[in-house]
């Protein structure tokens, strides 16, 4: 097992440690640091350390024979299911066929049962249920506990979360507890046709590159998924399954969620958007997204940026598409003055129907069009809002 051992030859009792543990998980006893069950392995207490007496362990937890199963996580907010994990069990699907194994569903929450159904019904053989009161919100180290001992019990060899909020807190926090490795932000899986392992797929050196990194030597191999990269899977009412139902763990929580107050944010559904009308550099100023808001406002459609748009100031963080903003796959995609950066590229290439317009014939842009349109975007639009119009 991993875990902050101490060692008590070293250790002087000089209580540094104690006093920079921020969870007040170390104990001098008899002059000697004691770590209690309270410890979350932060480390802080190994930096504070001046006589090299703590240490850090990692558990080395080898891939257990037993391995075996596609999971999903089923994220859910307030009762309704993520919109990610219908794409996530479209994808598990197919690796699951690959391997010849089952797919499972693992959804925490209260009242969920027609919700897990439901999953049944999108392609899970098996939906592992935890339905509590206290797992109506989420809660960081509820679910990181609950999830990591169904873990233990079960040996799922893969885990797919989404790229989320939600999904980037909850799948680093389980990767530590059990001991395995995390691809986060992946945009491509695949199985290993020679030795069965999950090919996890992502963009690497600031969207330069695209790698594929392997998890060889533990379980379960886990990786965070970008919503909107996978088609979402086809509902069939007709699939059977089973449903699971799961214990809630026993445990004292060091936090307390007292209130949830919604953020007085700007609403822009990109993700769900099917019409998007989206600015670059090339429009020059702030003033000139209006035109855009016209011709998105015509299509039916929203209005999205790159993030050198957002940086200038532009337009506001919610538009913008990209590595480090949304990931959009709507059925018409327009890029006006947007040049192609392969990191805005990672957040739209999966259109159905791409049209770009940009003066400069040589702009990467072109190269994922399905058509272009080289000219100036202040004659091109208004042309364009003048035929609408008619």
């Amino acid at each position: 097992m991993g875990g902050i051992k101490v060692d008590l030859g070293l250790c002087t009792g000089c209580s540094l440690c104690a006093k920079q543990c921020p969870f007040g998980a170390i104990e001098i006893v008899e002059k000697k640091a004691v770590i209690t069950d309270d410890c979350t392995m932060c480390g802080a207490c190994v930096d504070a350390c001046h006589f090299n007496a703590i240490t850090r362990e990692v558990a080395q937890k080898e891939a257990a024979p037993d391995s075996s199963g596609v999971w999903v996580y089923a994220e859910q907010i307030e009762g309704q299911i993520a919109f990610v994990v219908y794409e996530l069990l479209g994808e598990g699907r197919k690796l699951a066929d690959s391997k010849g194994e089952l797919l499972g569903a693992v959804l925490f929450g209260s009242e969920m049962e027609e919700a897990a159904r439901d999953l049944i019904a999108f392609g899970a053989d098996r939906v592992y249920l935890l339905d509590d009161p206290q797992f109506f919100n989420y809660h960081d180290e509820l679910y990181a506990m609950a999830l990591s001992e169904l873990i233990g019990k079960e040996h799922p060899e893969i885990l797919l979360l989404g790229a989320t909020t939600i999904g980037r807190s909850l799948g680093p926090r389980v990767s530590a507890r059990v001991g395995t490795g995390l691809t986060a932000d992946c945009t491509g899986l695949a199985i290993d046709p020679e030795n069965g392992m999950l090919l996890q797929t992502r963009p690497a050196f600031g969207g330069n590159i695209m790698a594929t990194i392997v998890c060889p030597s533990h379980r379960p191999q886990m990786a965070t998924v970008r919503p909107k990269v996978f088609q979402s899977a086809a509902r069939d009412p007709s699939r059977t399954g089973e449903i699971i139902k799961v214990e809630s763990p026993q445990v004292t929580l060091r936090s307390k969620l007292i209130e949830r107050v919604r953020e007085q944010a700007e609403n822009v559904n990109l993700q769900e958007a099917e019409v998007i009308v989206a600015g670059g550099r090339g429009l020059v100023d702030e003033k000139n997204f209006k035109l855009l808001e016209e011709l998105a406002q015509a299509l039916g459609g929203v209005v999205g940026a790159t993030r050198a748009a957002v940086d200038s100031g532009w337009i506001s963080y919610p538009h913008q598409i990209g590595q480090t903003g949304k990931t959009v796959s709507p059925k018409l995609y327009i890029a006006c003055g947007i040049s192609g950066a392969i990191q805005h590229l990672a957040g739209m290439q999966s259109a159905e129907t791409i049209i770009a317009i940009n003066k400069n014939p040589d702009a990467p842009i072109f190269q994922v069009a399905h058509c272009g349109i080289i000219g100036d975007v202040f004659e091109i639009i208004p042309a364009l809002l003048a035929e609408l119009k008619q």
